[in-house]
């Protein structure tokens, strides 16, 4: 098992690459993108929550992964979310200068979604939605809610997400992943205010 990452925070990119007795990914994040995303996980619908967000978060996003979905998508989507916290970690640095929280109202026909999140440096995440189906194609919902956390354990930040109200399992994913998107893009800007100190009272994030 290994994992080694490294990160050209000039431009607030990074890489990581983990390989375990389970997975073997290789994913690459920058900030300060365009929303181009060339996500290859092996579970589609998982491909397709990523894509969407790197669009409506403006990251550029890559992922090679190959995992053990003989068995099933658990080890796999975990990792890769895993690998994607770490990046936003190292891509952003100290964090000097950017916007630090703000949150999202995504709707998506039926749902309403909101996310809201603190890049403070503090893991926590609150996920508040109910699912009625047990899969949205590869993906297990009871899966969807540790994703998330994954990603902001890994992260070092805040994740509060709650589906507001809807029926359909699939949009009330999709809204979640792209309010999550923008929120996180909102929170990692650069407010020149700040004079590239850090967003925090303690000095350190």
């Amino acid at each position: 098992m290994s994992e080694v990452s490294s990160v050209v925070n000039s431009i607030r990119r990074a890489t990581i690459e983990r390989v375990t007795g389970e997975t073997n990914i290789t994913l690459t994040l920058t900030i300060d993108g365009s929303g181009q995303a060339d996500v290859q996980t092996g579970i589609g619908f998982l491909d397709h929550m990523l894509t969407l967000w790197a669009r409506h978060g403006l990251f550029d996003l890559q992922v090679r992964a190959q995992g053990d979905l003989h068995i099933d998508e658990h080890h796999t989507a975990e990792d890769v979310c895993i690998c994607l916290g770490r990046a936003i970690d190292q891509a952003l640095g100290e964090r000097a200068g950017i916007v630090r929280t703000a949150h999202s109202f995504v709707p998506m026909d039926e749902v309403l979604a909101l996310v809201a999140v603190d890049l403070g440096g503090r893991p926590y995440c609150v996920v508040q939605a109910d699912f009625v189906t047990m899969r949205v194609g590869q993906l297990g919902t009871d899966l969807v809610a540790h994703l998330f956390e994954s990603i902001a354990f890994n992260g070092r930040f805040n994740l509060h997400s709650q589906v507001m109200y809807g029926r359909n399992d699939h949009h009330k994913i999709e809204a979640l992943f792209k309010a999550f998107g923008r929120a996180l893009d909102a929170a990692t800007r650069i407010d020149v205010r700040l004079g590239g100190t850090i967003p925090s009272t303690k000095g350190v994030l």
